[in-house]
């Protein structure tokens, strides 16, 4: 019986990756910075490299600072941002251009400028609140033949709490891992279609 193998890149929590682990499926995550908590199923470092090995899925968080609507008008204000918008646009469109039979790119709602770079639009906007938890964050998914999501847990209580997160120094850490309600759908929903 072929082994699954799901690729969760830039994913520093593990929280998707540790969904399909508890359903019996290889699954690894890959970031430039540690897992936190460690684990021996997190690579440290680029995941561009890892887009040549043989994965069956693949489900991306890339960096969302240069390329969500909520800060394009900072683009404006430093110089340098343009081209770092630029460069993450590329990053995004070399990662949803991969060779992966099944991919799943999260982000926030994107600005008009890096979709005209990237080259699409996202295909499904999802809330937590559709999966157990009363919060509200409209996260976008970029589907490649993968289905919507469907949720599994509506909720009532919705707040923006991850919205006004108080400035600090791990407030872009905390602010972007994933829900464990969304992580346990992409992993039960998704893993019947390997």
């Amino acid at each position: 019986m072929k082994r699954l193998r799901v690729l969760c890149g830039c994913e520093f929590s593990g929280v998707v990756r540790d969904a399909f682990r508890e359903l019996g499926i290889e699954a690894w995550s890959c970031d430039i910075i540690p897992a936190e908590p460690a684990s021996k199923y997190h690579i440290q470092g680029d995941v561009l490299p890892l887009l040549e090995q043989k994965w069956d899925l693949g489900i991306f968080h890339p960096p969302c600072t240069y390329l969500c609507n909520s800060g394009v008008r900072w683009l404006h204000t430093r110089e340098g941002r343009w081209n770092d918008m630029r460069q993450g646009a590329e990053f995004f469109k070399q990662i949803l251009e991969a060779n992966i039979p099944r991919i799943c790119i999260e982000n926030p709602i994107m600005h008009k400028h890096a979709k005209g770079i990237i080259g699409s639009n996202h295909t499904q906007i999802i809330q937590p609140w559709q999966f157990g938890h009363g919060e509200t964050k409209a996260t976008c998914l970029w589907l490649k033949n993968l289905p919507k999501l469907e949720p599994t847990n509506i909720v009532e209580g919705r707040e923006g709490r991850i919205h006004k997160m108080a400035p600090g120094p791990n407030r872009s850490k905390e602010r972007s891992k994933t829900f464990v309600g969304i992580a346990v759908a992409m992993a039960e929903q998704w893993s019947k279609l390997l």
